[in-house]
């Protein structure tokens, strides 16, 4: 149950981004083909004309039927595009149907095909039929690059284990129509585009820059974040910012001390997945990160989708140019809810940090102006110290998917570097914070040299129960 988060921000009133409903008609599909063929927006189902918060019973239940109507109905597919959820007001349930605006306009019923009584648009408050001419026009200029129709450029097989191991992880079902159902197939029944981001191997790289100034006149470090699952790589990545974006103290008034982030740590993560989400790779080319050392920069390629203005941008309007991507990060809960991420950025920096173009976003954050501590400072690594507990185990679905990717990596016994390298890691102070020292303490390997635990020639070996969970993950 999700409680009350929109409607604040919502006008109670009907208009050309807000339908209100009393009950579930058989208009629904109606409504949702008009705002995916405008500019998306919210109905309201439990809520009269007139903005009061009437109810519906058997809320939950409604929920199951609108998602399945919308998917079963309107064509071309718009999942990703919608989302459907219950929220409470005042003891009251309604149900909630947020939109986006589509980019394969135009969306119609599919029992009336694309034709005036099968394609609708929102105007205003209501909802209109198109004019023949208008469905020809959008249908001329669909977009026809769509990651879902291009083929992957891998020509050997796609392997989807670490995508599989996410959606276990999150309870979610893995079947044999697991990757159709996620639509990575092309209409050709190729793998797609979108499976080849999503596949344990590719060639698609981020990159993180670091400067030592506020220009980019001397390169300190530069590392790369890929070949791998986008989400695998997008989790790392945040990883990283979450260590550059360092905690400092600063002393208010009254000589009062509070401790701060570099930046707010809501729309850091929210920006730089909005960057993945939404990146044009058509182009192959991959978002960028940039830290600098009075800000730090997020760029990622393809401006302003098509029929998406700068005052939609930034009022919330998604209009995802990657709907399976958006529908993948929504599953994995990395994104919340369509539309969202940009209030959360806009709560704590105002639109000058945007700069956009017609190709580019770039995102600019200045760090907080009593963060006087000097970025280039490398941090102090603390020493790998053998467990002073007794170790415990832990049940396969509590570990977290780098620990599995380690046990699925670890050949006989392998250095600290091998595993690093394995993994695609770079941080050796996160490998050995949060990987290393948790799979000693979980008795998932073990030292070589348990006496000498600092040793240079150090290695590390699977533990019984680490290979008995590995035998477990390769089934």
């Amino acid at each position: 149950m999700i409680k009350f988060l929109f409607l604040a921000f919502l006008k109670m009133i009907e208009s050309d981004t807000t339908e209100l409903k009393r009950e579930l008609t058989d208009k629904l599909e109606k409504e949702v083909v008009a705002f995916l063929n405008t500019k998306g927006g919210d109905i309201l189902i439990g809520v009269d004309d007139n903005g009061n918060v009437v109810g519906v019973p058997g809320a939950d239940q409604i929920q199951l039927t609108i998602a399945d109507r919308i998917r079963t109905n309107i064509l071309p597919s718009c999942l990703g595009l919608f989302e459907v959820y219950v929220e409470e007001i005042d003891d009251k349930h309604i149900v909630h149907i947020r939109v986006s605006a589509g980019s394969e306009k135009p969306y119609y019923l599919k029992k009336y095909g694309m034709s005036p009584i099968g394609c609708y648009l929102r105007v205003g408050s209501s909802v209109k039929q198109m004019e023949p001419s208008m469905i020809d026009r959008l249908f001329a200029s669909r977009t026809r690059n769509s990651l879902r129709n291009i083929p992957s450029p891998r020509l050997i097989e796609h392997k989807f284990a670490q995508l599989k191991i996410y959606y276990e992880e999150k309870g979610l079902t893995v079947n044999d129509s697991f990757l159709k159902n996620l639509d990575l197939f092309t209409p050709n029944g190729e793998i797609n585009y979108i499976g080849y981001l999503l596949a344990d191997e590719n060639n698609v790289s981020f990159k993180v820059a670091k400067f030592a100034g506020t220009n980019k006149n001397e390169l300190i470090e530069n590392e790369e974040y890929g070949y791998c699952s986008i989400l695998k790589a997008t989790q790392k990545i945040l990883d990283k910012l979450d260590i550059e974006n360092k905690t400092f103290t600063s002393v208010s008034g009254a000589a009062q001390r509070q401790e701060r982030r570099m930046i707010d740590s809501r729309a850091l993560r929210e920006a730089l997945i909005n960057a993945v989400v939404h990146n044009d790779y058509t182009r192959e080319v991959s978002p960028v990160v940039e830290i600098y050392s009075d800000h730090l920069s997020i760029v990622s390629y393809g401006g302003l989708v098509d029929g998406l203005s700068e005052e939609d941008f930034f009022n919330g309007r998604s209009m995802p140019r990657n709907r399976e991507l958006m529908r993948i990060f929504r599953d994995m809960q990395l994104v919340e809810h369509l539309g969202t991420g940009m209030g959360r950025i806009l709560s704590a920096y105002d639109r000058s940090i945007f700069h956009i173009s017609k190709n580019f976003i770039e995102i600019s954050f200045p760090y907080k102006e009593d963060y006087t501590e000097i970025i280039a400072t490398p941090p102090v690594t603390p020493p790998v110290t053998p467990p002073v507990t007794p170790p415990v185990t832990a049940t396969e679905s509590s570990l977290s998917f780098t620990l599995k990717q380690m046990v699925l990596l670890l050949e006989g016994e392998m250095s600290k570097n091998d595993l690093m390298q394995s993994l695609g890691l770079k941080d050796t102070k996160y490998f050995k914070q949060n990987i290393l020292q948790k799979a000693i303490k979980l008795n998932l390997i073990e030292l070589t040299q348990p006496d000498s635990p600092n040793s240079p020639t150090q290695k590390y070996r699977l533990t019984p129960i680490g290979k008995s969970l590995k035998e477990s993950l390769l089934k």
